[in-house]
């Protein structure tokens, strides 16, 4: 890995989304680096329950709905050590969908509950190969678990993509953001 340049940070304070567009408000999201890193700090929605996730586009953010193949696996531990568990995710997987991809699911919304990870999205501007990313995301789960989950797969298109967006399935967040490219 080579060494992360910050681009940019954006903070949400009730947000319903956080978008990184290519060319606009200091983001570079084009063939400057082969691989951009998206690092999350106290990411925290407002409705309990709420699943994060992330999607791309390829016209400048007028349209977020890419096809991916996506594998998620999980970790988990009980706040009370009453349970815990290792194993894959299939309802979080998807199949040529054009779906938002989560990234931590049914976070809980409380002052203690929230997520931090870092997602790894390659070669964004290619136009001959897909786009594969990569995330790991730790996060407090609405049942008091911690949750360690590892998220991995393709944008299956050859589009250049030029904006990629966060949100929550339902509600707004809060939450810090920052866009490094890494050289």
């Amino acid at each position: 890995m080579g060494i992360p340049t910050l681009i940019k940070t954006l903070t949400a304070s009730g947000d319903s989304s956080l978008s990184f567009v290519d060319g606009t408000a200091d983001v570079t999201l084009d063939s400057t680096y082969d691989e951009y890193m998206f690092v999350f700090t106290d990411i925290n929605p407002a409705t309990d329950s709420a699943e994060f996730l992330f999607d791309t586009s390829t016209d400048g953010g007028s349209n977020y709905a890419s096809t991916k193949t996506t594998s998620t696996f999980s970790a988990s531990h009980a706040e009370n050590d009453s349970a815990a568990s290792l194993g894959y995710e299939t309802s979080y997987d998807l199949a040529q969908a054009t779906d938002g991809q989560q990234i931590a699911n049914s976070l809980g919304s409380g002052a203690d509950e929230s997520a931090a990870g870092i997602l790894h999205l390659f070669s964004p501007s290619s136009t001959t190969y897909v786009k594969h990313f990569y995330a790991r995301m730790s996060y407090y789960h609405k049942s008091n678990f911690n949750y360690d989950l590892f998220t991995a797969g393709y944008i299956n298109q050859t589009a250049d993509i030029d904006a990629i967006k966060f949100y929550m399935d339902s509600g707004n967040f809060d939450g810090v953001i920052q866009m490094y490219g890494i050289a």
